[in-house]
């Protein structure tokens, strides 16, 4: 199992960054309404932006369209963790016009929804939405709200343990329940889909959507060839990003037994079978609620590859750090060249894998050498 690979490796650190580089954020749009969120189909030159109230909108070579792409604010319920919080395209978007999001409806319940495009390729066709998933919120936190596909075409969805403090109810470590997991789907092998052959508990034992457990609040997960990284919000200690694999079905993440590297609510804990952080920080650094990025894989900046962007919607420092042998190298830190962005509520990137970052404050940049 690649867990345990990663835990019998040399001691070695992952590589700093190559080359000092010079970035800036340039902004491109400040006209949208609490953007959370920026990504491409394959191979397609837009980027698609998620406003938390219900809009998706299309950025065709740095211009806002007027039109949204798919307008759902009649049936989200936004404000707080709550709103249209995931989108994701099939990787045959091209040919079959499949995409997914992730919304908190009216009722405050998670609604995991499949839609297509219009024949107009700026506009989806509204009625074409299939239900995929409807998960009661017993709570309006922590519903976590990304989705994306997995290098083998799996739908992998992010989802809180239901909110409240310290998950009163043991929702993340209990297999009955889709809450405080990573869910797995196949929307290709059936109707509304099929559940993969090796999810942990295809064949009993627990919900068979379930792929990996332990999970509090995973903001913004993000996949880099294999491997998977899992960005979760931390309750009152510790902020935490872990890497398995793509494959690494029932993966436990620890909480709430664990927050970050510390047992939760207590001197000791049973950690055995329990995935360590590959990276925390404590909330004495000033940070709160971690946001996850994306490696950089683009060409425009050849000095960043292999580079992992994450920030803190609480003090919207960006920091960077390559993952190599189960460990990552040393922190980069950004802010003193990116300047003060704001509150940071998501990374993107397109489709050639440039970055991207959105603010709540309604500001969309991009990443770029500094001239």
């Amino acid at each position: 199992m690649r867990l345990l690979l990663a835990a019998l490796v040399a001691f070695s650190a992952a590589p700093a960054l190559a080359q000092p580089v010079a970035l800036i954020a340039r902004l491109l749009t400040d006209g949208l309404d609490q953007p959370v969120y920026a990504v491409a189909p394959p191979a397609d030159p837009r980027l698609f932006v998620l406003e938390q109230t219900g809009r998706i909108r299309i950025l065709v070579d740095g211009q806002l369209a007027k039109a949204p792409f798919l307008d759902l604010s009649g049936s989200v319920s936004s404000g707080g963790e709550r709103g249209l919080l995931g989108l994701a395209f099939h990787p045959d978007y091209a040919s079959n016009g499949r995409f997914f999001v992730n919304y908190t409806d009216k009722d405050g319940d998670t609604r995991i929804v499949g839609y297509k495009v219009s024949a107009d390729p700026a506009v989806a066709d509204p009625n074409s939405a299939a239900e995929l998933l409807h998960i009661d919120q017993p709570y309006a936190n922590h519903n976590g709200g990304w989705l994306g596909f997995g290098p083998n075409g799996y739908l992998y969805i992010g989802m809180g343990d239901g909110g409240s403090g310290g998950d009163p109810e043991n929702r993340a470590q209990n297999p009955d329940e889709l809450l405080g997991k990573i869910l797995r789907l196949d929307v290709d092998g059936g109707t509304p889909y099929a559940i993969p052959a090796g999810n942990p508990f295809a064949n009993g034992g627990g919900r068979p959507e379930i792929f990996a457990l332990g999970v509090r609040n995973p903001w913004r997960p993000a996949f880099d060839g294999t491997d998977f990284y899992i960005a979760d919000v931390g309750q009152n200690a510790y902020e935490e990003i872990t890497v398995i694999g793509a494959e690494d079905a029932g993966a436990n993440l620890g909480w709430k037994v664990m927050e970050g590297p510390a047992c939760f609510g207590a001197e000791t804990c049973d950690q055995a079978g329990l995935v360590p952080p590959t990276y925390s920080y404590s909330h004495d650094t000033g940070g709160c609620s971690i946001t996850g990025g994306y490696v950089y894989r683009g060409k425009a900046i050849p000095e960043l590859a292999g580079q992992y962007f994450f920030a803190d919607f609480c003090d919207s420092r960006v920091h960077s750090f390559a993952y190599a042998n189960g460990r990552h190298g040393d922190i980069t830190y950004w802010n003193e060249q990116l300047g003060a962005l704001g509150a940071i509520t998501s990374f993107g990137v397109d489709s050639q894998g440039e970055l991207y970052i959105t603010t709540i404050e309604g500001n969309l940049f991009e990443v770029v050498r500094a001239e």
